[in-house]
């Protein structure tokens, strides 16, 4: 028992010196704000000593242009609102917000969660705890807020520790945060900025929001077996049998609830059957019209993010209407508001991340930086490269807890750099989003670690994050360990990540 309090105190001591130095770092817009001004000062400087760089796609000399002239401020005078509106990811995530934040706040995703689990034979209730948690990054915020509580009841029941279904679930939920077999919110955000990444180099190449998708349904399968693993020889065990007893909760699904369920999964059906009859067809509506693809300038992938947001929406509607959660036209309204209100930090990320990205465009920086990079690690390994850009993603995501801010960050560097080394975008896409995920688990810049926190103490009051923190990190190091050797075989394989998503560039 010494021994287990010192090992206890040592990993609360270590998670102060990371929140520590979390909290340190000033907000992401403050970041944001302080990259555009050092980029304004690295534009001077190199505009001012002609800094200059030879693009090898296509032979065209780049050079660094100082943007702290009397042109160079107009321009960003007059371009901030136009920087601000047309930058790619403010309308995606908003467009997605209003199918993801309807189901949410009807209780449609809340519900599915509850039933699969309630519903599940006892021997595979934990894969398919699991199996939810890593699916839920569809489902925006849902499921590290409502699967971590639903999971410790069901673990009273199983006559486990609650507390080992607490880290279970949101390990899931979060390390498992970039595998999926849906497409979703998550692919639209990071290929929105990704794309203008790609620009830097080349217009040429074309990306979509499904091209990691082969990749991510089978991280899908690993990271299931992986964290079954994890739960059952290490982290039950761990924390052992719980002999409190706890007043029965609401876990269970109303007959009200079922049926407003089975109509929407009903609804959700017959969408994706009108879809399939949109496709499927030679002649279908969402191919593209002239060369009969699905993928390359087709309106399936051109309009994923509206299909996306209707696969929300219409079952968020029906279960709203069968539950009576939304009677009325002003519900609905209100239901929306609240899910846009959640938005408004990301939007004022988004003003200054668009300034930050355009100044980068036009300084030349970006696209100067990727090429002496690409020439620095010319003929290096590409295994090497996956580590090194994995490390780094896993690195940030401790300081940092916004995927989107990171990758805003990564993606105008990485994008292009790799580019001119001949990687796809949707490859180091898929590093990234492996990279980030790992941590999440354990980084102490999660906002829902604190909740998580809350959860715990209902079982445990004197727990400290330290106890959370242990719990959480045989998953993160497993899934680092595990997930990486899927990406590594899965290069040298030279198999797509997705539709139009190949590790090379052709």
């Amino acid at each position: 028992m010494k021994e287990n309090a010192k090992k206890k105190g040592f990993m609360d001591k270590f998670l102060d010196i990371i929140e520590k130095s979390g909290n340190k770092l000033p907000d992401p817009v403050v970041i944001f704000i302080s990259l555009c001004v050092i980029i304004l000062i690295a534009s001077f400087i190199t505009g001012s000593l002609g800094v200059k760089a030879k693009n090898p796609a296509d032979g065209k000399v780049v050079e660094a242009v100082n943007l702290l002239t009397p042109s160079g401020i107009a321009k960003m005078i007059s371009e901030a609102v136009n920087n601000f509106a047309t930058f790619p990811p403010l309308g995606l995530v908003l467009v997605v917000m209003i199918g993801v934040g309807i189901a949410e706040k009807t209780g449609y995703f809340e519900t599915v969660m509850k039933y699969t689990i309630e519903k599940a034979p006892k021997q595979i209730i934990v894969p398919v705890i699991i199996f939810v948690g890593i699916l839920g990054n569809a489902a925006g915020d849902a499921a590290p807020i409502v699967l971590p509580p639903i999971a410790a009841m069901v673990f009273i029941k199983l006559g486990y520790h609650p507390i080992a279904g607490l880290v279970m679930a949101y390990a899931s939920a979060l390390g498992g945060f970039s595998a999926s077999l849906v497409i979703g919110m998550t692919d639209a955000l990071v290929v929105s900025f990704t794309e203008p990444a790609a620009k830097l180099v080349s217009d040429a190449v074309h990306v979509n929001a499904a091209m990691n998708y082969y990749f991510l349904c089978a991280s899908t399968v690993l990271l299931l077996v992986v964290a079954w693993f994890v739960t059952v020889k290490i982290v039950i065990p761990r924390f052992g049998h719980y002999e409190n007893r706890v007043e029965e909760t609401e876990a269970d699904v109303t007959p009200l609830e079922r049926r407003a369920m089975i109509w929407s999964n009903i609804a959700l059906v017959a969408v994706l059957l009108v879809i399939a009859a949109l496709t499927i067809p030679e002649n279908g509506l969402l191919r593209n019209p002239k060369t009969g693809s699905i993928i390359n300038d087709s309106p399936l992938m051109d309009g994923i993010v509206p299909i996306i947001t209707i696969l929300f929406l219409v079952p968020g509607l029906v279960y709203g209407f069968v539950a009576k959660t939304m009677r009325t036209s002003r519900q609905f309204a209100e239901m929306l508001g609240e899910a846009m209100s959640t938005m408004g930090p990301f939007i004022v990320i988004v003003f200054f991340a668009s300034q930050m990205l355009a100044y980068f465009t036009w300084s030349n920086l970006g696209t100067i930086l990727a090429i002496k990079g690409a020439d620095a690690l010319q003929g290096q390994n590409g295994v090497v490269l996956i580590l090194g850009v994995l490390i780094l993603s896993a690195g940030i995501n401790m300081l940092m807890g916004s995927a989107s801010a990171k990758w805003a960050i990564l993606a105008p560097i990485l994008i292009p750099m790799l580019m001119l080394l001949g990687y796809h975008p949707a490859f180091t896409q898929t590093i990234y989003r492996v990279g980030d995920s790992i941590t999440n688990p354990i980084t102490p810049m999660m906002p829902y670690l604190p909740l998580l926190l809350s959860f715990a103490q209902k079982y445990q009051k004197n727990i400290g994050l330290g106890t959370l923190i242990a719990g959480l990190m045989p998953y993160s190091v497993a899934f680092g360990i595990f997930w990486t050797l899927l990406l590594v075989i899965w290069y040298l394989l030279g198999i797509p990540v997705g539709p139009g998503g190949p590790i090379h560039l052709k």
